[in-house]
């Protein structure tokens, strides 16, 4: 069903309360999802985005309901992977003549997608479009998150930015507008979504919001692609972006690891009460790699100035789940954060070693060499443990 969100602008997309996994089982979805379209009515109609592939039906009988589909003059695509082009096939086959404007990068990859020679306009920053009475500009947003990304922005309603991918998160709502969600909720599925999908790119985001802040826009509403709509204070996002692109850390270490037979568990915590005693007010969370999400895992990472890794040795090397999550963290590209290793081991060590050169290979400064302690751990053992925590805490 339709929803006005202001008098030229109406949502036409979908949300997704069933969602709990996305981008195949890369990303945990635990709030659901929506896939935002909108529909701008000028003299000229110009639709922006589509939903995911899925839905199209669906989108499309909606959206016969919502306008008689040979009204919609423009089709606006701001990112073309499949969650937001999806139901373009669909939509085409009944408009086939419509032009899509996107950016030269965004025909690649809807032709890539689809096999179609549809009627495409390749768009540029600062290039417009006028609907009439009101004009929509686009705004190349290369890399966030893909190199076809663009924003479009509508100078009527007070000025709304359709941001895609940017400014988004992860989480279902039929109240559509961020002051109608718990603040604690949103914002942590903002910060999950820019830690896992966007802080590779965090470079770009720091170059890019310069530029859009530079063009003085009158902004009423922030309409992202997931998630829900900043309405109360929209800025406040982009002071966000601003920070999360600065090598982000807080006042935070992690320990994540995995442990077979308790072992591995025992010097975590015997870790993390050595680095409380030195730093009190430092938060620290464990997390057990079999046990918790890891996009969750890779999140708190992201919020923190260090972490620890530690894993049992299993055939030589880490477990599997501290291995999965280590090359997750290789491809994030954390920027400013200390790491190091802990583990325990039987007949044979070899998954500090694997840690540490992975640690290396994700660009973290290592802050020794880890410690690996000879099956369960005793009392001394723990004891030396504490003393690790301490020393880690001092090294910071």
């Amino acid at each position: 069903m339709a929803k006005q969100i202001s008098s030229k602008v109406s949502w036409v997309g979908k949300v997704d309360w069933e969602l709990t996994r996305f981008h195949g089982d890369e990303l945990s979805t635990h709030r659901g999802s929506s896939y935002n379209s909108y529909l701008v009515r000028d003299r000229k109609v110009a639709l922006i985005d589509t939903v995911w592939q899925p839905y199209d039906s669906e989108f499309v009988n909606r959206l016969k309901q919502e306008i008689d589909l040979k009204q919609i003059d423009y089709i606006v695509m701001n990112h073309n992977e499949i969650d937001h082009s999806g139901a373009l096939p669909a939509l085409m086959r009944e408009i086939p003549d419509t032009p899509i404007y996107c950016t030269k990068q965004g025909e690649a990859v809807i032709r890539g997608h689809y096999h179609q020679n549809w009627n495409f306009v390749n768009v540029k920053t600062g290039d417009t479009l006028s609907l009439g009475d009101t004009t929509l500009t686009f705004v190349e947003m290369t890399m966030m998150h893909w190199p076809d990304s663009m924003l479009t922005y509508f100078d009527g309603d007070g000025g709304i930015v359709f941001s895609n991918d940017a400014f988004g998160q992860h989480l279902a709502s039929e109240s559509l507008y961020n002051d109608c969600v718990p603040e604690g909720e949103l914002m942590y599925e903002a910060e999950k979504y820019y830690a896992n999908i966007l802080n590779p790119f965090s470079m770009m985001v720091a170059k890019k919001i310069p530029q859009i802040e530079a063009m003085n826009l009158r902004i009423s509403l922030i309409c992202p692609s997931h998630g829900v709509i900043w309405k109360e204070n929209p800025a406040q996002i982009i002071e966000k972006y601003k920070q999360w692109s600065n090598a982000y850390q807080e006042n935070q270490i992690t320990i994540v690891y995995d442990t077979m037979w308790q072992s591995t568990r025992k010097m975590a915590e015997a870790i993390a009460d050595g680095i409380r005693e030195v730093t009190p007010d430092t938060c620290v969370k464990l997390m057990n790699m079999s046990l918790v999400d890891k996009n969750d895992a890779l999140t708190e990472m992201w919020r923190s100035k260090a972490f620890l890794v530690g894993s049992p040795t299993i055939n030589l090397g880490c477990s599997f789940a501290v291995a999965g999550l280590l090359e997750m963290a290789c491809g994030l590209k954390f920027k400013n954060k200390k790491a190091a290793a802990f583990g325990s081991y039987g007949w044979g060590g070899g998954a500090i070693k694997q840690i540490n050169a992975k640690l290396q290979e994700a660009g973290l400064s290592l802050v020794n060499d880890g410690l690996g302690k000879l099956w369960v751990p005793d009392d001394a053992a723990l004891v030396e443990c504490r003393e690790y925590g301490r020393n880690f805490a001092q090294s910071l």
